[in-house]
């Protein structure tokens, strides 16, 4: 008769521990560095707000607290999105008998759309100084941002051979795209000239893994200090804009200018047109104006006077 041999398998002691090995596990099944770093964000968040919610009698009652704070719906949808699987993952290790978020749905969120004028956007290409790398670098992300309406993390992501020049186009690679998706965007003539220049700028000595869009020293340039680069600018215009405000704006006015709603959602890569259908919502009242404005049934039909009561 064989022998079963039991191996008791031992449960992490402490969070750090489970955090620990859940990071090595979404690593393995192929998260992306970014989505690492959110996971271990919102994990290291809540247990350092309360660190007793190691503790099964506690735990239940700590993960609902964090969830109840007064915070943004996109927040909350954030924190419980990456919370549950963290949970799932310790219910199927033996750690937890059951996931605190169970039950907890996600909340509405009309989402954070803000399209910058174009007037503005216009006085912003004018302040970068092109006698500077950065501020050629500068110009040439606003306007490849304007142009496709990249993310953020993906643009400061991009090298110098993820640009062709020849055929107009760039490539988004799997391994930096939020998608997970290879993409192959156009961009117009104007940013390959910026990006151009741009190439041609970099120290011939940087490392040729250096990010297309580096600092001067040629080392990565960070979304937080592409932030701070936007602020500054900002200040100088007195409105404020962020890396994200550029998609906005680049989805709003491709819309405006007669682009099609589907040919918008293959560009900024939404899995669905609920998005879209936001920037659609959003034109709808410039349109009107527009309409207004524009309108041929003006001309062929001069405005009349007004009629004024008619005394019996």
């Amino acid at each position: 008769m064989v022998r079963v041999l039991r191996i008791d398998k031992k449960l992490p002691s402490t969070w750090q521990e489970a955090l620990s090995e859940f990071i090595l596990f979404k690593q393995a099944q192929g998260a992306s560095p970014r989505t690492v770093e959110d996971y271990e964000y919102h994990i290291r968040l809540l247990f350092t707000r309360y660190p007793d919610a190691w503790n099964p009698l506690n735990f239940k009652r700590a993960v609902l607290e964090h969830m109840a704070q007064p915070v943004a719906p996109a927040t909350f949808n954030i924190r419980r999105k990456y919370l549950k699987v963290f949970f799932n993952w310790c219910m199927e290790e033996g750690i937890f008998p059951e996931n605190p978020l169970s039950g907890v749905s996600k909340r509405r969120d009309e989402g954070r759309i803000r399209s910058v004028k174009q007037e503005v956007l216009e006085r912003l290409l004018s302040l970068p100084n092109p006698k500077t790398f950065t501020g050629l670098r500068d110009y040439a992300l606003i306007l490849l941002s304007l142009d496709v309406g990249i993310r953020p993390k993906e643009a400061l992501s991009l090298r110098v051979w993820d640009v062709d020049l020849e055929d107009l186009t760039i490539t988004i690679r799997r391994e930096i795209s939020k998608t997970r998706k290879t993409s192959i965007l156009p961009i117009t003539r104007q940013v390959a000239d910026a990006l151009k220049r741009l190439i041609h700028a970099r120290h011939p000595q940087w490392n040729k893994d250096a990010p297309l869009f580096c600092t001067r020293d040629g080392t990565p340039l960070t979304v937080r200090r592409w932030e701070a680069r936007l602020r500054k600018y900002s200040d100088i215009l007195g409105v404020n804009i962020t890396p994200y405000d550029l998609r906005h704006s680049f989805a709003t006015l491709f819309l405006k200018d007669g682009g099609h709603p589907f040919a918008l959602q293959k560009i900024l890569r939404h899995s669905s047109m609920d998005m879209v259908k936001r920037y659609v919502q959003l034109t709808e009242g410039d349109l009107r104006e527009q309409h207004e404005l524009a309108s041929p049934v003006r001309k062929l039909l001069p405005k009349k006077p007004r009629v004024g009561r008619i005394q019996t």
